[in-house]
């Protein structure tokens, strides 16, 4: 089971005072304590700026979410699926570099949530589901942070055509196969992930489904 870390020194500002972008609130720190009583509370952090030190803590209205059960397979990701090998937490750093790529559009991935990333990952809360080609390649992956029934994703990566939404196929079928209540959060709904079955919701219903999710058995303990 995940090890919890010593408790947040920070108190988060109500949800509803974030601003239209959804941004709530500036500063604090990306120990594993403030990144858990984030995620428990609805917020998640990303960087102002790559070249910024100041975080930025979020909570989007609305929210974007992967209903388990409206996952999208296309024909094609079907076709995918056979030419991956999906492994889970075998290459969570590499994953992670991945997703930081400089060469990558709307990189925001700094060194620092890196690390501190690598460190969730170390006490059991963080993941990464890796798709590989047949030579062993890495190919695409997806990272987030889980606690109890929660999955955030937090950035996902391919260098193969559909490696990352097969990565994300994975993780559906795993969150479903442990049952109870679950929530994929995505943060923001994009046109890419709406063919896949994400939509937004408003954020009272996020919150009523984080609070009902985070009491569910973890899905990769």
């Amino acid at each position: 089971m995940p090890i919890e870390p010593p408790p947040c020194q920070w108190a988060f500002p109500p949800l509803e005072t974030a601003n239209d972008e959804g941004l709530l609130a500036l500063g604090a720190d990306l120990q594993p304590g403030t990144l858990l009583a984030a995620y428990r509370a609805g917020v998640f952090p990303m960087p102002l700026d790559l070249d910024d030190a100041l975080l930025g803590w979020w909570s989007p209205d609305p929210r974007g979410v992967v209903p388990l059960g409206e996952f999208h397979v296309s024909r094609s990701l079907r076709r995918s699926l056979r030419r991956y090998d999906v492994t889970v937490d075998t290459a969570f750093a590499q994953v992670v570099a991945g997703c930081a790529d400089p060469a990558r559009r709307g990189r925001w991935i700094t060194g620092a949530v890196t690390a501190a990333y690598a460190e969730l990952h170390a006490l059991g809360w963080a993941h990464s589901v890796e798709a590989w080609d047949e030579d062993g390649t890495l190919a695409g992956g997806l990272y987030g942070v889980e606690i109890g029934g929660l999955f955030a994703a937090e950035s996902k990566f391919h260098r193969r055509t559909d490696a990352s939404k097969v990565a994300l196929a994975a993780l559906v079928e795993r969150l479903r196969e442990a049952g109870g209540p679950r929530v994929l959060d995505v943060q923001w709904t994009t046109e890419h992930l709406r063919t896949l079955g994400a939509r937004d919701v408003p954020r009272p219903e996020y919150v009523r489904r984080l609070r009902a999710a985070l009491g569910a058995p973890p899905a990769f303990s």
